[in-house]
């Protein structure tokens, strides 16, 4: 009986910690990565506004091979929409929405999770000249979480997490585009 009592307590104060934390941690994220890629801005930018070439060099697009994929609209173009189905937790299901284009600058993209959780948040991609035959790519996303989730966001370092995911995609984007 006494053990329970303790767990009961546990319990609480782990609650009681985290809705705290909740209080203080931001409830707005963003968070960016970097590459350079030995080719000319409008190559990049022109090969990052398709969506579908993102199964070539994204972590997730690649770690589920038999996900479903299914397309609306025109790669390449404001509107299109790429969805994702799979089985894979760290994959799940949603989709991918191209919102606005800044021709040789930037592509902003709308993401609607539906599997493990339901989120909204945005990704871009920035494109900047280093020199006529370097090209900087940003890759990144920004997005809300509301209170509570945002002390699991904060306690868990979503940076370090995603972060490491954009990483291993634009490393495997500047081979792809280097070869």
């Amino acid at each position: 009986m006494k053990w329970i009592k303790r767990l009961f307590l546990l319990i609480l104060v782990l609650i009681t910690a985290v809705l705290t934390i909740g209080i203080f941690a931001p409830k707005k994220f963003k968070l960016e990565r970097s590459v350079e890629v030995s080719l000319p801005k409008d190559s990049v930018y022109n090969y990052l506004k398709y969506l579908k070439n993102q199964d070539q060099f994204s972590v997730w697009s690649r770690q589920d091979p038999k996900m479903k994929k299914t397309y609306t609209g025109t790669d390449g173009t404001i509107g299109f929409v790429s969805a994702w189905e799979s089985k894979d937790e760290k994959v799940g299901t949603g989709s991918m929405e191209i919102v606005k284009l800044t021709p040789g600058e930037r592509i902003d993209m709308h993401i609607r999770f539906k599997v493990p959780f339901e989120n909204e948040d945005d990704a871009y991609f920035e494109t900047s000249s280093i020199n006529t035959e370097k090209t900087r790519v940003i890759w990144g996303f920004k997005g809300n979480s509301p209170y509570p989730w945002n002390a699991i966001t904060y306690l868990l370092n979503m940076n370090e997490m995603i972060g490491k995911d954009l990483d291993g995609g634009l490393k495997k984007l500047k081979s792809v585009l280097e070869k």
